[in-house]
Order: structure tokens, then sequence, then C-alpha cells
């Protein structure tokens, strides 16, 4: 709505043709209205919206914009029944005039194709919208791991303004984050930034934004543990034990991270939501879903074993009967297809994942 306004309040018209415009709508009535400016015009649907209620992000506009639109509406006094209509049906044929809208600047056409653009593109770019952009907005954006190591040498006061500039949620996940003294200091030091002034908080916001963009642009969008633990969700147990137990001797932290990003069968009854079973069996092709069973379900104590308990206790009685039925006809699982059906059924919660249809439980959430 904002862009919508910036289109209809300083249009390519000038005054006269404007004016015009409105003149011939009441032609018919024989009834001459004001001449009215762009921005005038812009100033009614303005204070039309905000008397109704409508929530106007006008700080989306740039600042010398917002500037004259308020002295506008700060210079009107009152318009006629006649002259409000005029405006509305203008307005709203302008709208409907629009056949496609882009996004302002830079940084909105980025917001457009964020995941669509290299790594080294989508970096070049950024660094050339951010110059008119405003800090916080850069601050806000960025990944709690590098605001965290950005705010780690700052002072306790530094990073309270910085949390006071998030949103509750975001300012929480990084305080939780933050070693026990260091957090309490930085919870305390927000009692005291009710005093500090706009400039000093906007000079704040942009050296945390310079520290943020001076950091090297990453060329792999996950950490190393996160992708090893990805490769090694696709092999073999087998492979995939050997694996860690060779990476724990060589870097054992490097090792446990790897761990925590593996998603295997054995995770489905710790990390899936109940609820979601019904959606994750559809997505299972049934034959796969029959040998996963097979091959776990004698032995319901293992990890496997119990994931596979899980799956049936949170589906239809009459469907686990009938799964059951299969998995007794099935017989002996060769170890290849075990692996094989174990791996379909991995493949699905990531697909789920991945599409948005699912969401995984962190691990403290079980």
């Amino acid at each position: 709505m904002s862009q919508d306004l910036a289109k209809f309040s300083f249009p390519s018209l000038d005054t006269d043709t404007a004016s015009a415009a409105l003149n011939h709508a009441h032609a018919a009535s024989g009834r001459t209205i004001r001449k009215l400016t762009g921005r005038q015009k812009a100033a009614i649907i303005v204070r039309l919206l905000v008397a109704e209620g409508a929530d106007l992000k006008l700080s989306a506009l740039p600042e010398d914009m917002q500037t004259a639109l308020t002295e506008t509406i700060a210079e009107m006094r009152l318009v006629d029944r006649d002259t409000l209509n005029t405006v509305i049906a203008e307005f709203v044929e302008t709208m409907e005039q629009v056949g496609l809208s882009f996004p302002a600047g830079l940084g909105g056409a980025l917001k457009a194709l964020d995941g669509k653009l290299s790594p080294g593109a989508s970096s070049r770019l950024r660094q050339r919208a951010r110059a008119g952009e405003d800090p916080w907005e850069r601050i806000t954006s960025a990944d709690t791991p590098s605001l965290l190591s950005v705010l780690e040498p700052e002072s306790a006061e530094v990073a309270s303004v910085v949390l006071s500039k998030l949103p509750v949620g975001r300012a929480a996940e990084i305080l939780g984050k933050m070693p026990g003294e260091r957090a309490r200091r930085v919870a305390y030091g927000v009692s005291l930034t009710e005093g500090i002034a706009p400039d000093m908080v906007a000079r704040i916001g942009a050296s945390i934004a310079r520290e943020l963009d001076g950091r090297p642009a990453r060329a792999f969008p996950s950490a190393p543990a996160a992708r090893v633990g990805a490769i090694l969700n696709s092999t073999s147990s087998q492979l995939r034990d050997d694996l860690l137990t060779g990476l724990e001797e060589d870097d054992a932290a490097f090792a446990e991270g790897v761990r925590k990003a593996i998603f295997t069968f054995a995770n489905i009854a710790e990390r899936v939501n109940p609820r979601d079973v019904p959606k994750l069996l559809r997505e299972i092709p049934q034959a796969e879903l029959i040998t996963a069973l097979a091959a776990t379900l004698p032995a319901p104590d293992s990890p496997d074993g119990q994931a596979a308990t899980f799956l049936l206790n949170n589906m239809s009685q009459r469907m686990a009967a009938a799964l059951r039925d299969e998995v007794e006809t099935r017989g002996r699982i060769k170890p290849k297809e075990a692996d094989a059906a174990l791996a379909a059924a991995v493949a699905a919660v990531r697909n789920l994942v991945e599409m948005g249809e699912i969401t995984l439980l962190e691990e403290d959430e079980e």
C-alpha cells in the first residue's frame, strides 16, 4: 500500500493536468472542485485510511517523501464529500490499472530473488544495496551466528541497544545463546537504554551493520558439520558408523556436530511430531514402508525398532494392523534392502521439511 501511495502521490502529471482530470469527473454535475496536487490527494487517502484503522507502513517510503506527505497533511483543512469521492475513485482506478508491480529498489529486488542468485552475485548486489539501506534492517536480517560473533567484542551496553532494536523473539534467541554472565549484563543494560539519544542509536546501528558487511561472504549456505551430516544421511548405516568413528578420532567436536546434523530412521521417534505421522506415511512408498517396518520391528528395543513402533502407534489401528500383517508375510530382509527402505523413509521426512509441510522437533523438545 505504501508503494501504491508513492505512485499516486507523485504522478508525472503537473498540477493543472491533475486538477483538470478531477474537474472533468464533476462536469456532469456542473461542479468544479478545488485544485489538488498529487501530494494533497495522497494526503486525503492517507487521512481516510488512518481514520478507518488501516495499518499503513509509511516508513517504507523515502524519508523526503514521508516528510512532504506529513507537511501536506498538516496544511490541509476540510475536504468536501464530492472531492473525497473523486479522489478515492481516481486512486482505485490507478490501482486497478496496475498489471504488474516490481519491488522498490535493489534491496526489494534481492528479496524477491532470494535463493535464486549465486552466492557471489548476491553478496556483491547486497553490498551495493546497503549503501542507502536502514542499518537495522540489515542487522535484523543477519543470521544468529553472525550477529552473535559481531556482538561478542562489543560492550554490554552496545549489545543492549542492538537487542532493544530487534523483534522480541529474535532478541530472546540472541540473549539465550550468550554466556550466562554476559547475558545478565546485557539484559540489565536494556534497562539503561531509555535515555539514549536517537542519533546514538543510529550510529551504533551503522557501526554494527558495517561489521556485518565486512565479514567474508560464505561460499556454502550451511555449516561444514551440517553438510557432512546431510551426506551421511544418504549412506549405509555401516559406512556412516565407520566414518563417524574416524571423525571422532580426528576431531571430537566436529564429529559431535555431524552427529547432531544427521537424521536417520531412528530419529523419527524423537524428532517427528506425532500429528505429522499421517503426512509422512503418505510420502513413503507403501513397499518401502513395509520393508522398513519388517527390517526394524524384530528388534523393538533398538532405536530403529522404537521408530517403527512410533509410526504404528500414531496411525489408525486398522492401518497398523494391515501393515503388521504385511510385515509378517514379508520374510527376512537383506541388509541392502533394509538400508534402501530406511533411506526412503528419511528422504520422505526431508522432503516434507523442505516443502514446509512439517517442522522437526528439537532434541530437547522430546
